[in-house]
């Protein structure tokens, strides 16, 4: 959320909401400060692990604590007051009170793995005790303007430092909602077609401003937030026409698009109308918590974004520990586009052998240790001319679809020649055209991807 700054005598106002007439004076920091009557107000100096939470009437004295305990999922209006000392503000997301500005995060980094994310941004400190996880993707929530928690921790510094020791980041952002939105307190976008796409240029390109505050540049994805929403004919229309915008300025921006939304609104929504009109995102994140750790959804075909295109958050919030640190998150198989490189090298070691009548041969080995494996997955992509619906006048359009892939399970410190086949779409196109220009990738959950060997493959 882009938060409202007005400079009071002493005082950081954020996250302003008009008050109604009705008023009550409150002491802080040596001064008088009119806040909501009936609000609730806390004293962040004897509560620093309070989520401060932006989606209800609350009003909050003191700077946000580092290690806040706030419940993964919170999104909304803003309606809260936080009073901030003017002497302990903090700069603007994006710059630096002293020293060089901090160089930017640029590129997207396709990572195969377990993440997780929160509502509010977890500290440095945090981020190391869980150096001990499973896990190694994080969603961050950038702004928009339906974000509910406060955001101390994200900073220029903070990404960087995370990126450094080998996260990857999932930048999130939640602006207005679908007409029919679940959410009842979210700010919800017009239901008229002409006004969403308008909407949909500002809302990217407030996206943009956002993740170039927190050094998080041109190439990387920023996947929009929308919630689950009642599917009708013209929430729908609005809907698709609002994230069409939405992918279409963010790629003139230099961005990749992403989509979060739940499998049976939003994602099924897209899945329908994929190939259609309407611009489509690059990624898309799936909210079905059916417990799976795979990228598989029943509304979406096996044919669509299925080139390293997908994340899958397959359980809501609750509580995790690790090194001795706990947070609310939602559990995420991730299986697309984040920001990111690993510190370490990538454990796998590939080679292409041979490459011919529909089938290629390459050479893997894990580079962990003896008794440890590596549960991996072989992935070969290209790009076609999708068929289209049945409706007159739409566009053709081509895309980047999986063409073959397989599974395997390599011992540490051992290698093996795998041969791939090409699927029945794979045949088909290399029979259509004669030769296929691909692209080979090699993932094993917690490493980076194996980079692109790209290749030409004969019929």
């Amino acid at each position: 959320m882009r938060l409202v700054r007005a400079a009071l005598a002493a005082f950081v106002l954020l996250a302003v909401l008009a008050a109604p007439a009705a008023a009550r004076t409150v002491r802080f920091d040596g001064q008088a400060v009119r806040v909501p009557a009936g609000w609730a107000v806390y004293r962040l100096a004897k509560h620093p692990r309070m989520c401060v939470r932006l989606d209800r009437r609350a009003v909050y004295l003191g700077e946000p604590g580092a290690a806040q305990r706030c419940p993964s999922g919170v999104v909304g209006r803003r309606r809260a007051i936080l009073v901030v000392p003017r002497r302990r503000a903090r700069p603007v997301a994006g710059t630096s009170a002293v020293g060089p500005a901090i160089e930017s995060v640029t590129g997207s980094e396709d990572f195969t793995g377990l993440g997780f994310d929160a509502c509010s941004t977890p500290s440095s400190r945090t981020m190391t005790a869980w150096a001990s996880s499973p896990y190694r993707a994080l969603g961050v929530y950038i702004g928009g303007a339906n974000r509910a928690c406060s955001q101390p921790n994200l900073t220029p510094e903070w990404v960087g430092e995370q990126v450094g020791e080998g996260w990857h980041l999932i930048p999130t952002y939640v602006g207005l909602q679908a007409p029919t939105s679940s959410c009842g307190s979210c700010a919800a976008l017009s239901a008229s077609a002409t006004q969403a796409k308008l909407q949909g240029a500002e809302a990217a390109r407030d996206a943009v401003a956002e993740a170039e505050a927190v050094a998080i540049g041109p190439g990387s994805p920023i996947y929009f937030d929308m919630e689950s929403y009642t599917r009708t004919t013209s929430a729908t229309r609005a809907t698709l026409t609002f994230l069409s915008e939405w992918t279409t300025q963010l790629h003139a921006l230099g961005y990749a698009s992403g989509v979060y939304s739940s499998s049976s609104s939003g994602i099924a929504d897209l899945a329908r109308e994929f190939g259609a009109t309407y611009t489509m995102p690059d990624n898309v994140w799936t909210a079905n918590w059916n417990g799976a750790r795979n990228a598989l959804d029943a509304y979406l075909g096996t044919e669509l974004w299925s080139a390293h295109q997908r994340i899958h958050q397959y359980l809501g919030g609750h509580d995790e520990t690790y090194g001795r640190t706990t947070i609310n998150i939602d559990n995420d198989y991730v299986e697309g586009a984040t920001v990111g490189t690993s510190a370490a090298l990538p454990p796998l070691s590939v080679r292409k052998v041979a490459s011919e009548r529909g089938t290629v041969s390459l050479w893997v080995r894990c580079g962990w240790a003896e008794g440890e494996s590596c549960p991996g997955r072989i992935l070969l992509r290209t790009h076609a001319i999708l068929p289209l619906r049945a409706r007159p006048g739409a566009p053709r359009r081509v895309a980047r679809i999986g063409i073959a892939q397989r599974a395997f399970t390599l011992g540490g410190g051992r290698s093996h020649t795998y041969r791939v086949v090409l699927d029945e779409r794979g045949r088909a196109l290399l029979g259509r055209r004669g030769f296929l220009k691909a692209q080979l990738l090699v993932a094993i959950p917690g490493s980076r991807v194996a980079r692109a060997i790209r290749f030409s493959l004969a019929r």
